[in-house]
């Protein structure tokens, strides 16, 4: 089974290009959503998938990034589903996968090659141990990478933002609502006029009981647009 996992920080970011990049590459995706405002260990989704994990079951992520909120969390993770037999995909970082690490300890020593006794033979041990300590090294600096790459290219569009509304407000540009200023919709652009041609503080004769009346505002209603009606 496959599963592509899918996590945003708010309720107020799109889920949708994480799902569009799993489909993309992995049509057969069994997409799993989460919104994720803490540590890993409060991402319930996330949680509930390492329980169920099958030997062959996959998951994929977005990026490593999307495992976890900071590099040494995820590092963690990632060496506790290495030890399961987890395999995991990041289609950001495919160098990094669970698969590139292992074939990256087999094309260093052939494990089909030991004997027996070669395996339980001390110096062969410690030479195994030796190359698993420098490949994980090598993942682990990878997946900081990950992090701090993620985290530049947040900050570029934060500064790019910034630099975009100041060149805006330089060119005289209004940015943002004026305080004080009135939101029209279109029930108000309707019913304002009708306020100001029947209500007699403006133009025209009746009350605002007989006016809310006529025209069919609620109380609330009637009351808030005269109120921006006489601002």
């Amino acid at each position: 089974m496959v599963y592509g996992y899918c996590c945003i920080n708010t309720k107020k970011q799109s889920i949708e290009r994480q799902i569009k990049n799993m489909k993309e590459s992995f049509p057969e995706a069994v997409i799993i959503k989460e919104v994720s405002t803490g540590r890993f260990k409060n991402c319930t989704e996330l949680n509930k998938l390492f329980q169920k994990l099958g030997k062959n079951d996959v998951i994929v992520f977005d990026s490593v990034s999307r495992m976890s909120r900071n590099a040494a969390e995820a590092f963690a993770l990632y060496k506790e589903l290495v030890h399961k037999n987890a395999k995991i995909i990041f289609l950001k970082e495919r160098h990094i996968d669970t698969e590139a690490y292992r074939e990256a300890l087999n094309g260093v020593i052939s494990l089909s090659v030991l004997s027996s006794d070669q395996a339980d033979n001390s110096p062969s041990k410690d030479i195994l141990s030796a190359i698993d300590h420098f490949i994980m090294n090598k993942i682990e600096q990878d997946i900081y990478k990950a992090f701090e790459q993620s985290e530049k290219i947040v900050e570029d569009l934060r500064r790019r933002t910034r630099e975009g509304i100041e060149t805006a407000r330089q060119n005289g540009k209004q940015i943002g609502t004026v305080k004080g200023s009135v939101h029209e919709t279109k029930k108000s652009k309707a019913f304002k006029p009708l306020i100001l041609q029947y209500c007699k503080d403006f133009e025209g004769t009746l009350s605002d009981k007989e006016c809310m009346k006529l025209i069919g505002l609620s109380n609330n209603t009637y009351y808030k647009y005269k109120r921006e009606l006489k601002k």
